[in-house]
């Protein structure tokens, strides 16, 4: 039998300067996920002769202000800064959520310069005789953003994007630059493969609920890719999922063949209080799918159970070493919308507080100066991603070096 493993040390969830280095060495280089991308403001259709409306929004990445804007091109991302003085386009506090709005313009409120939505200057009053002024030089900082399966997902550093300009004059206005990090679908990996057959792109959200988790994201991630807890700490689950319970059947989880999904109760097959639902499954799904439950964790922040007919979807900003906002969605198709929800968002909503709860007691656990180090079970395995995603994204940090216990 495989012995314990040695887990991620205290300060990977308790220490505040490790926390911050994190976010800049990690976060700022991969692919984020920023939401569903019909929430970031979809374009207003316009009359005919009128100019397309478009939205824009700010969200937080790596404790950077991101405006996600979108016209009638699709989707684009600067730094929230404005390129004369640095202020805010739309103002938005450390932690502070902002609701997309319609726009067709940007214009800083401090000296009215004035960019498009794709990040263009426009108009910066009292420049015109200012020699060898070039407004293309001055475009928006352009950050990388690409979509997949409905969501919306940004790259601070290193992936396609880069300066509108460098602030001499001589900018190009292509907004590319430093195409040195992997596409979004290479890091995705075989995440795009595994959920083909589910429309993701295509669903909608029939119950968001936000939560306030007082745990490093890391903690709720590896909460999430195990189920040694299952047991002790969803009973509610362990009867619609015997496999997840401790003793008589249950295995906790391990020997199941998760690349077919988990399987249900007998005359279950999705999750909710029920194990049924009011809507069918998604038509292209095979013969596995349609009667048990697969999960995907897409590093560092999208988490996705994937049901027969729904799927819940889990987006982690972290907002301190011990402070995590998660944004919970069901998803389902648009016109099954109008079909009663609560049986399945209930019984997600009661699993979701028991994780946090228990998230919450960890982390409460790792701030003490008793703990030094956990470690995993063989049960746990799916947990150790963690380490091996996270450890060589920080440079110098190598994988604990303690072998089986």
């Amino acid at each position: 039998m495989t012995g314990l493993q040695a887990a991620l040390a205290r300060e990977h969830y308790t220490d505040a300067d490790t926390w911050r280095r994190e976010q800049h060495q990690v976060w700022r280089r991969s692919w984020v996920c920023v939401g569903r991308a019909d929430h970031l403001g979809p374009a207003a259709v316009a009359a005919a002769g009128d100019p397309v409306v478009g939205s824009v929004t700010a969200v937080e990445v790596a404790g950077e202000s991101v405006l996600v804007t979108r016209d009638g091109r699709g989707l684009h991302a600067f730094a929230n800064v404005c390129r004369h003085r640095g202020a805010q386009l739309v103002d938005q506090a450390p932690g502070e959520v902002v609701t997309p709005c319609a726009a067709q313009v940007l214009r800083c409120r401090y000296h009215s310069w004035t960019y498009d939505l794709a990040g263009d200057l426009l108009r910066a009053p009292y420049t015109d005789g200012i020699d060898g002024f070039d407004v293309a030089g001055f475009g928006l900082r352009q950050l990388a953003v690409q979509t997949w399966g409905g969501y919306a997902f940004v790259r601070l550093d290193g992936g396609e994007g880069g300066g509108k300009g460098d602030g001499s004059g001589r900018g190009d206005g292509s907004g590319r630059g430093g195409d040195t990090g992997p596409s979004l679908l290479e890091e995705l990996g075989d995440v795009a493969t595994r959920t083909l057959r589910y429309p993701l792109e295509h669903l909608v959200s029939a119950r968001r609920i936000v939560y306030d988790v007082a745990a490093n994201w890391k903690v709720i991630a590896e909460n999430y890719n195990e189920c040694y807890h299952c047991g002790p700490v969803h009973p509610e689950l362990t009867r619609l999922v015997p496999a997840f319970g401790h003793g008589g059947t249950g295995t906790d989880g391990a020997g199941l063949d998760w690349e077919a999904g988990v399987p249900h109760r007998d005359g279950a097959w999705t999750f909710s209080f029920s194990g049924t639902s009011p809507r069918p499954p998604f038509a292209d799904l095979d013969d596995d799918e349609r009667v048990r439950h697969k999960g995907e964790l897409v590093y560092p922040n999208l988490l996705l159970s994937l049901a027969a007919e729904h799927a819940a979807s889990f987006v982690l900003q972290p907002l301190a070493v011990d402070r995590t906002r998660v944004v919970f969605d069901v998803l389902v198709e648009p016109d099954q919308v109008h079909l009663d929800v609560e049986d399945c968002a209930g019984f997600w909503d009661l699993v979701n507080r028991q994780d946090w709860g228990i998230c919450e007691s960890v982390q409460r656990g790792m701030s003490s100066s008793f703990y030094t180090q956990g470690w995993y079970a063989p049960m746990e395995d799916a947990g150790l991603d963690i380490r091996r995603w996270l450890l060589p994204r920080l440079t110098g940090d190598a994988e604990p070096g303690a072998g089986p216990a």
